[in-house]
Order: C-alpha cells, then sequence, then structure tokens
C-alpha cells in the first residue's frame, strides 16, 4: 500500500534519527519568513489530522528528497478509515507554549538542576495533601512560571532537556490540580495542556495520561461530558497496555468516572471493573512513577463507591465509603470532606436523613473556603438535604 505523506515524513524524519521538535527547527530555519511550523503541527502532519500543504517544498528541502515525491504521496487516496481513536495529541494546543526562544541567553542546565526540580515538585504535591488551593496556587504558578523560562532559555543537552519537559509536565499536572481546587478552571485547563505537551514531546505516555486524565477529571465535573470521555479514553491510549498497574487503575477510574457523569452506567460499570483488576496487577516490587504515590485499593474503593452514588445505589455506596473514611488519615481534611459529601448524599439516598445530617455536619467542619471543590460539595449536599427540612436534625443543620 502506498504512503500518505504523513507517513512518509514521519519515515524519513526517523530514518534520520530527528525529533518532531527537531524536524520543526529545520523547517523554520529553511524557510525564516514563515511563522515557524511547531512539533505539535509535525505530529498533526504524521498522524493526517492535518495537510502539510504549504510546507511541502520545505519538507523536500530539508528531508533531501524530491518534491514530486511528497506531492505524489499527498494525492494517495487511502481507503475510508475506521474511526480513529482519539490519544493527548489530538487535544494539544494548537501553539507550542514550550518552544524555545529563538536566541537562548540563559545558563547551562544540568542534571543536577533537574533533580532539584523533580524534589521540588514533589514536595509540592505532598503539600497539596493537605493545603487548600487558594492558599498554594500562588507559590505553584511561580514554580512552574521558573521551570518553564528555565527550559524556554536555558541550553541543555537533548537528554537533560527531555527529563525537564518531563518535569515540567509533573510541575503542571499538580499545578492544574491546586488551580481546579482554587477553582479557576480555566487557567486549569491551560497548564493541564501545557504539561500534556511537556509529556508528549518527552516522549512519555504514561506521564501524558496523567495529565490528561487530570483535565478530563475536570471537564466531567464542570459540565464538559462528552469531552470528557473523549479525553479520558485518549489518557488510557496514551498509557499504553504496557504502563504500571497503578497507572492503568487511575486512568480506567477517570474513564469511568468521566462515563458516570455522562450517563453511561453500564461503559461506567465495566471500565470499574477494569480498574479493579489492573490495580490487582500490582506488586509490592512493582515500579511506578512517583506521581501515583497515592493510588491504592482504598482510593478505587472510593471512586467505586462515588459512581455508585452518582448512580443512586446507596445500599453500594455507603458501606464502601464507611469502609475507607473510618481509619482515613484526618491531615488530609480537604479529601475527607470531599468523601463525607459523597457518603452524606449516599445516605440521603438511602432515605436515612438522621445519618445524612450527621455526616454532612461533620464535612463542614472539615470544609474550607480555600478549596472550591469542597465548597461546591457543600452546595450540592445541602440542597440535597431540603428534601428532609422536616426532620429535626437537617432543620437544625439548615438552620445553623
Amino acid at each position: 500500500m502506498r504512503e500518505t505523506v504523513g507517513e512518509l515524513v514521519r519515515r524519513l524524519r526517523l530514518a534520520r534519527g530527528w525529533s518532531q521538535q527537531r524536524l520543526a527547527d529545520l523547517l523554520a530555519v529553511a524557510a525564516p519568513g514563515r511563522v515557524p511550523p511547531t512539533r505539535n503541527d509535525v505530529s498533526r502532519w504524521e498522524i493526517g489530522t492535518r495537510s502539510p500543504r504549504e510546507w511541502l517544498p520545505y519538507l523536500a528541502q530539508v528531508l533531501e528528497v524530491p518534491r514530486e515525491l511528497l506531492e505524489a504521496a499527498k494525492a494517495v487516496q487511502l481507503p475510508a478509515p475506521e474511526p480513529r481513536v482519539l490519544t493527548v495529541a489530538d487535544f494539544l494546543p494548537d501553539s507550542d507554549p514550550l518552544a524555545p526562544l529563538a536566541t537562548r541567553a540563559g545558563r547551562q542546565i544540568g542534571a543536577g538542576q533537574v533533580v532539584d526540580l523533580a524534589n521540588r515538585v514533589h514536595g509540592l504535591r505532598l503539600a497539596d495533601d493537605v493545603v487548600y488551593g487558594k492558599d498554594l496556587i500562588g507559590s505553584a504558578l511561580r514554580e512552574l512560571r521558573a521551570a518553564v523560562k528555565l527550559y524556554r532559555e536555558g541550553t541543555h543537552t537533548e537528554d537533560v532537556g527531555r527529563e525537564l519537559l518531563r518535569v515540567i509536565g509533573e510541575l503542571a499536572q499538580i499545578c492544574g490540580w491546586i488551580a481546579s481546587d482554587a477553582g479557576q478552571h480555566g487557567e486549569a485547563e491551560r497548564i493541564y495542556r501545557l504539561g500534556m505537551s511537556a509529556a508528549h514531546a518527552a516522549g512519555d505516555g504514561v506521564l501524558a495520561g496523567n495529565v490528561a486524565g487530570s483535565l478530563a477529571y475536570q471537564w466531567s465535573n464542570t459540565g464538559h461530558t462528552a469531552e470528557a470521555v473523549e479525553l479520558a479514553q485518549a489518557a488510557l491510549e496514551d498509557a499504553g497496555p504496557d504502563a504500571p498497574a497503578k497507572a492503568r487503575a487511575l486512568y480506567l477510574d477517570r474513564v469511568a468516572w468521566a462515563h458516570t457523569r455522562a450517563g453511561n452506567d453500564r461503559t461506567a460499570m465495566t471500565a470499574l471493573g477494569q480498574a479493579g483488576e489492573a490495580l490487582a496487577q500490582d506488586s509490592p516490587g512493582a515500579e511506578s512513577p512517583t506521581y501515583l504515590y497515592w493510588v491504592d485499593a482504598g482510593e478505587l474503593q472510593v471512586m467505586e463507591a462515588r459512581v455508585y452514588t452518582e448512580l443512586r445505589r446507596p445500599l453500594r455506596a455507603v458501606p464502601l465509603l464507611s469502609d475507607v473514611l473510618s481509619p482515613y488519615d484526618a491531615s488530609h481534611a480537604r479529601e475527607l470532606a470531599l468523601y463525607l459529601s459523597w457518603l452524606a448524599v449516599a445516605y440521603a439516598d438511602a432515605n436515612e436523613p438522621e445519618a445524612a445530617a450527621q455526616t454532612t455536619a461533620r464535612m463542614l467542619t472539615l470544609a474550607d473556603g480555600g478549596s472550591e471543590r469542597t465548597s461546591e460539595r457543600a452546595r450540592v449536599v445541602l440542597h440535597r438535604l431540603e428534601a428532609f427540612r422536616d426532620v429535626p436534625e437537617v432543620a437544625e443543620l439548615l438552620a445553623s
């Protein structure tokens, strides 16, 4: 079968050992008067979502092939393809937020500086466990801006640059999560997309899946349910079948939640079962990325219970949540408040308003204005309890 122009460009690029960014840089040199292409442009040419029409002569020059060869490949008509599985590349921003500056005046970046940044990123993750988003967002964004500046302005080897991109991807994931918790959803989406670009450029599909899955989770909770389903599935696709067990379990959990919010009950339950099966394959000695340190059977149990609550199956949700919450670390006040909010709703759905009121009261003592997530969940729970206003415990709670 004859090659498409995207397949030809990819084959020629790989034969030279070039990255997509390297090809984009060489094209920019070959056409100094044009707006330079980005790595994302090259990616889209290769997967066939865009055509390199006006770039054909420059591609021929850089790849050292006759222009007629590229023109012939561009004319190849393939049979109607099967519906294409979306990947994270389909959700990258149009421009490259990590494009290096034309003149890099910064200092040489070494592996030690990347390790230092990675340690600060993990410290930020641990801080997020106990500090609310509105209290953490300022320092998190300063750290992210400094890291992007370091990459764009500094000079570094290809290996160091790749590791720096990977750390920026991790940093963007936690910064996006913090921004979302602070209620800054537009800012969070911008940050997540930057992180997806960094992970994609680093060639780290597991990390790209984590960042994309985080954005899918936000979309699930902010009304963009169809897009959330597509992105959550793309995150799982990028991670691949050989991803660490914890990664596949987490990404399947996000697929389950996206389908739950979209009203696809059966698909959600299937994904939940697959998440449990994936985590069961984890072994004590198995290596997983540091950013998955929190993924365990208890967290999957919480998601399962949330799905059951959303599907109005409280008799399944209540035992799961009660089991997880009994030994839960009280220093993680935000997560504890969020999980209690789901338990309160499940009690209300089970027609146990007294238990729902008691659980809500406990939840409200932990909720804090610094987290938009807990504030939103408090509004949801209190609205749900309005139906039981004639119950004394509920009436007292609503009046306080």
